[in-house]
């Protein structure tokens, strides 16, 4: 069930997420350390921390909730070599996610789904662990 919150954040970020990320990207090298499609302000300093506290590695399977263009998430993959949920509600950022994914070598063991955190479609205990880095609930 879509809520009428979920419709406007569609919304909203379609046109966000429609925006030329070439500038994006210039700035997340410098902001982050790298440019893996960040949407916050989580730095790679962080997000291999993160990878390093939750264990992640080749059997791991990690959830990224909030995930639109694919950070941390498909960096963190790239990085451990776990496979990788990224959800969010906006369509856009993760058709981002899956293009970047390919051009990464990571789409083996990254998939997207449009949902949102409040009614995931996964059974309890899918993922070892779980990120959601930037977002605002």
């Amino acid at each position: 069930m879509v809520t009428s919150q979920e419709r406007d954040t569609r919304a909203r970020f379609a046109e966000r997420y429609a925006a030329e990320t070439a500038d994006v990207r210039a700035v997340e090298e410098v902001v982050i350390g790298g440019d893996w499609g960040a949407n916050g302000y989580t730095t790679r300093a962080e997000a291999d921390r993160l990878g390093a506290l939750l264990g992640l590695d080749a059997g791991s399977s990690l959830l990224d909730l909030g995930a639109g263009r694919g950070w941390p998430g498909l960096y963190l993959a790239a990085a451990t070599g776990c496979r990788v949920t990224l959800t969010d509600v906006p369509i856009e950022g993760l058709r981002q996610a899956v293009a970047r994914a390919r051009a990464e070598g990571v789409s083996a063991r990254a998939v997207a789904v449009a949902a949102s955190a409040r009614w995931l479609p996964f059974r309890a205990r899918a993922f070892d662990a779980v990120v959601h880095t930037d977002v605002l609930c």
